[in-house]
């Protein structure tokens, strides 16, 4: 995914690239150096607040994200009251998003928002807070609350700026968003299956159908459902659910694997009737 800086943070600067900011190229990787190289930089750079946010889109532009935080972040601890202090907030939080540090780029962004509620770029702070949850999505073998506050701050953006294209983009990650949550609970419903646990595992099987439809899982889930009705010996259960997994999905090999399940179900239960299973499953569906 690309990350983008925004537009207009980076064409209302009218500045010329100022000098001093290529500290970082020959950095013997210590951190000692690496402080008195910034130390350095920092006395180069024109400390208007001009020069600062010069130095620090300079700064992103060659990727150096620590420096351009430093930039940004020294901006508004000496020029707080400055026309350019707002804007340096939120490209602060763009430079540690870009640095991977979530926590410190949601919480530049919360007081962002809670301070600049009709900024031009607001939009963008509550995309840019959605992305640091949505980055940070685990896989469905781990604990989703980070895709539940990711889903919870994509709606947010969808609902507040709906014809935005930040809303048109926050809508497709809420579909993957929902694919983690539905694979967290066939995760848990699978365990309870193999446990024997089969109210439990109903419990999560039908809340993937109920409330995650549009995901991949629904097929996979209709059919352990199937599964345990048959082990249950909740044989009308299973039919009907087999039959809204073949009417939804009949290319679905758990479909197959469902069909498979009631006709071999069916022929045990009748062994002396040529047929049966075949009449039995025609008749349901």
């Amino acid at each position: 995914m690309t990350r983008r800086l925004p537009t207009l943070l980076v064409l209302c600067l009218g500045l010329a690239a100022l000098p001093g900011c290529s500290w970082f190229d020959n950095w013997d990787g210590k951190q000692a150096s690496l402080d008195g190289e910034r130390r350095i930089a920092n006395a180069t750079v024109d400390p208007s607040p001009e020069g600062l946010y010069g130095a620090g889109v300079e700064a992103l532009q060659a990727r150096r994200y620590a420096a351009a935080a430093d930039y940004f972040d020294q901006i508004e601890r000496d020029h707080p009251y400055s026309t350019w202090a707002t804007n340096a907030k939120l490209m602060s939080a763009y430079a540690e998003y870009q640095r991977n540090r979530y926590t410190e780029a949601i919480g530049a962004l919360d007081r962002f928002i809670q301070l600049h509620p009709a900024h031009r770029d607001i939009a963008y702070a509550f995309y840019l807070r959605a992305l640091c949850y949505y980055e940070q999505i685990a896989d469905a073998q781990r604990d989703q609350r980070t895709t539940e506050q990711a889903m919870a701050a994509l709606q947010d953006v969808v609902n507040r700026f709906p014809e935005t294209a930040y809303a048109r983009d926050a809508r497709l990650k809420l579909d993957l968003g929902r694919d983690h949550l539905a694979g967290k609970e066939m995760n848990i419903g699978r365990y309870y299956q193999r446990q024997r646990l089969y109210a439990a595992a109903i419990g999560r099987f039908k809340r993937v159908v109920e409330e995650y439809q549009t995901t991949n899982h629904v097929p996979e889930a209709l059919h352990r459902l199937t599964e345990i009705y048959l082990t249950l010996g909740l044989t009308e259960e299973a039919k009907k659910t087999a039959s809204v997994l073949g009417h939804n999905f009949p290319g679905s090999p758990w479909y197959q694997d469902s069909y498979a399940l009631l006709v071999a179900g069916a022929e045990a239960s009748a062994p002396d009737r040529p047929g049966f299973a075949r009449r039995a499953w025609n008749w349901v569906f």
